[in-house]
């Protein structure tokens, strides 16, 4: 069998369902793991080797990490292979260096296996209409808010209003804490939390 005739039966085969929950965004996504270990037992079936390589890239003055998922034909040794790039923060407050290319690295991965098994990963639809919202809502805040951060009193008020939706809220605006949150993101986010039927607990 041919290498692609292997693709092709891989990419009609995965099914990588959204199995991780953003309770504060109030949608289902997948991970780079979910669909490793949803392609393993068809790999496994057609003979094939999947490898992932990441590689740091300087594209003018920033950094990105440049991410190749490889399919293998165990058999012949071709290989067919798809790349993605994410770029690295230059910096990231509770991090540091090697998290951020970690972190960088599992995004690139991601939408590297994304484009080698053919896998759509838009957000559910009934999302869109919380994000339209949010989006609607960041145009009408002032632009010296935008990367100013949250002092001890809003840190106060905004943690006891998400209450156990905390750390929904945190992965939705890929926070590592409540401390980095800028007082733009603060607005955004105490204006969802006030929409219980936009935010699922």
């Amino acid at each position: 069998m041919e290498l692609m005739v292997k693709l092709v039966s891989i990419q009609s085969t995965l099914n990588a369902p959204k199995n991780q929950r953003n309770t504060f965004g109030n949608y289902n996504y997948r991970n780079c793991e979910d669909i490793i270990n949803a392609a393993k037992p068809i790999l496994k079936d057609v003979g094939c080797v999947l490898a992932l390589n990441d590689e740091v890239v300087l594209v003018g003055n920033r950094y990105y990490i440049k991410s190749t998922a490889s399919l293998i034909d165990a058999e012949t040794g071709k290989i067919h292979s798809v790349s993605a790039f994410a770029r690295e923060e230059e910096v990231k407050k509770g991090m540091d260096a090697s998290q951020i290319t970690g972190s960088t690295s599992s995004y690139a991965r991601k939408y590297a296996l994304n484009g080698l098994f053919a896998i759509d990963d838009e957000k559910d639809t009934d999302t869109k209409e919380p994000i339209k919202e949010l989006t609607k809502q960041t145009t009408d805040k002032p632009k010296q808010a935008s990367t100013e951060l949250i002092d001890e009193s809003k840190i106060a008020v905004i943690t006891k209003k998400a209450g156990n939706r905390i750390d929904g809220l945190l992965e939705f605006y890929k926070l590592e804490k409540i401390e980095l949150m800028t007082v733009k993101t603060f607005f955004e986010a105490m204006k969802m939390l006030d929409k219980p039927h936009e935010v699922k607990k």
